[in-house]
C-alpha cells in the first residue's frame, strides 16, 4: 500500500439511486426547507441519508443521532444492501458549471496533515478548527463504514492524468435529487498507470518549477477538510493500540476520496459568505472598516451596498473574520457560512450579509507552499448543489 490505492469500494444494490445520494452533510446549514424537502423525497427507501449526520442538526439529540447512524450502517450491510468492487472510479457530474471529472481512490492517512506549516504530501488548504473534529470523530469511531464528500484537488496543467484514464463498466449513471445535476461512474481498467501519473505531479523538479520552492505538494483538500481530519484524528487514536504489522493495512489508515484536477474547466471557485445573524444589524455596519482597493457587498434586509475590502483576500477574510468575532463576544449572535449570492441575500433578513470575492484557483498550491493554510471557508467550489454527493462507501472496521 501506498499513499494512493486502488479501494475496495461498497455501491448500493438498491432501484432508486436518486433517493440513495445525498449531498455532503456541511450543506445548507441555515436551510431546514432543503432538508425537510429531501426527508420526503427518501422517504422509507434505502438511503445515505440515513448514513450520515447533516450539520443543521448538529447540536440536536447528537448522541441518539449517531447511535441510529451506526445501526444503519450494519443493518445495511448486513442487509445485503452493498456489493464490493476493486477499483477506481471515473466520476462525471454534470451541473450548471459543466462537467467535472474525477477519480475516488483510497489515501493513505499518514501522508495527510491538517497542521499549519507541514510539507506532507496532503495538505489542508485553510485552517482547522480543532473544536469542530471531536462530533464528527464521534461520528465515526464506531462507525463501520465511511462514506466521502472529500474532495482532493491536484495540480495537472497538462491533463495527463485523466488524459491516461481507460474506461471499463458503467457502474451507476442517473440524476441527483434536489437540483444536483446528473452523475456518472464509470470502473478504471488500467488503475496502476493512472496512480503512477497521479504521483509525478509530485516529483521535486517539477514541483520546484512550477511553485519556485523545492517542495513536494500532490493534494490540497478542496472539500470536506474537517472530516477529512476527523478520519485523521481516529486512526491516530487507533494505531496506538496496533502493532506496525497491524497498522500497514488497517483498512481506517485509508481515506476515500475524489481527487479532481485543479483545472478542471467546469470547477469553478467561489467565496464563502459570511452571515451574521444579530438584532443589532446596523450597528455592525458602522463598526466595519476594513479599508483595501477590493470590494465586498453588504446584505442587509435584501438590500445591497459595496464596502472596500483589501486586496489581498486571505488577509482580508482574515481580518472580516476577526472584526466578526469581536462582534459577537461584545454584543452577541452567531455567524453562519453561506454558499451562493442569492442564498446569502434571502437569508440576509436575519443580520448582515457579507458577500465575498473569490480568490484564482491557479494561486492555490503557490499560496499553501508559501504561507500554509488560508483562513478557513476561504472558498468554495461551486454552488451549494454542485457539492459532492454521498454514493460510494469503504469498510473502515
Amino acid at each position: 500500500m501506498g499513499t494512493l490505492n486502488i479501494p475496495r469500494i461498497l455501491l448500493p444494490n438498491v432501484s432508486d439511486m436518486s433517493a440513495w445520494a445525498v449531498i455532503a452533510c456541511d450543506q445548507f446549514t441555515s436551510d431546514g426547507e432543503y432538508w425537510r424537502n429531501l426527508k420526503s423525497f427518501v422517504g422509507n427507501k434505502p438511503s445515505t441519508l440515513n448514513l450520515i449526520y447533516p450539520e443543521i442538526f448538529l447540536n440536536y439529540d447528537t448522541e441518539s443521532r449517531i447511535r441510529c447512524i451506526n445501526e444503519n450502517m450494519y443493518a445495511y450491510l448486513n442487509g445485503g444492501l452493498f456489493r464490493s468492487e476493486d477499483t477506481i472510479v471515473l466520476v462525471e457530474r454534470t451541473t450548471q458549471s459543466g462537467t467535472r471529472t474525477g477519480l475516488v481512490l483510497s489515501v493513505d492517512l499518514e501522508d495527510y496533515s491538517f497542521r499549519k506549516g507541514s510539507s506532507a504530501l496532503i495538505r489542508s488548504t485553510e485552517a482547522t478548527i480543532e473544536e469542530r473534529i471531536p462530533p464528527r470523530v464521534r461520528i465515526r469511531e464506531n462507525a463501520p463504514i465511511e462514506l466521502p464528500h472529500i474532495m482532493l484537488l491536484y495540480d495537472d496543467r497538462d491533463d495527463r492524468v485523466l488524459s491516461s484514464v481507460k474506461r471499463g463498466k458503467t457502474l451507476y449513471d442517473f440524476d441527483l435529487n434536489m437540483g444536483g445535476g446528473h452523475v456518472a461512474g464509470t470502473a478504471v481498467s488500467n488503475p496502476e498507470e493512472v496512480l503512477r501519473n497521479l504521483y509525478s505531479l509530485a516529483d521535486m523538479r517539477e514541483c520546484t518549477q512550477k511553485y519556485g520552492r523545492a517542495e513536494r505538494l500532490l493534494f490540497a483538500v478542496g472539500d470536506g477538510n474537517h472530516s477529512l481530519a476527523a478520519a485523521k484524528t481516529c486512526w491516530d487514536n487507533i494505531k496506538a493500540g496496533l502493532s506496525e504489522e497491524q497498522r500497514r493495512n488497517h483498512p481506517a489508515r485509508y481515506a476515500l476520496v475524489e481527487v479532481v484536477n485543479l483545472h478542471e474547466k467546469a470547477l469553478r471557485f467561489e467565496p464563502i459568505h459570511r452571515l451574521v445573524k444579530t438584532d443589532r444589524p446596523d450597528h455592525f455596519v458602522k463598526g466595519l472598516h476594513l479599508g483595501g482597493e477590493g470590494k465586498a457587498v453588504l446584505a442587509v434586509g435584501g438590500r445591497m451596498g459595496a464596502v472596500h475590502f483589501p486586496s489581498n483576500i486571505p488577509e482580508g477574510i482574515r481580518a472580516l473574520d476577526s472584526y466578526i468575532a469581536d462582534f459577537i463576544k461584545n454584543y452577541g449572535g452567531e455567524v453562519d457560512y453561506v454558499h451562493g449570492d442569492g442564498e446569502l441575500k434571502a437569508l440576509s433578513g436575519q443580520g448582515v450579509g457579507i458577500m465575498l470575492p473569490a480568490i484564482s484557483k491557479d494561486d492555490l498550491f503557490r499560496l499553501i507552499i508559501e504561507g500554509g493554510n488560508l483562513p478557513r471557508k476561504t472558498f468554495s467550489m461551486g454552488d451549494g448543489n454542485e457539492k459532492r454527493y454521498y454514493i460510494e462507501a469503504k469498510a473502515i472496521r
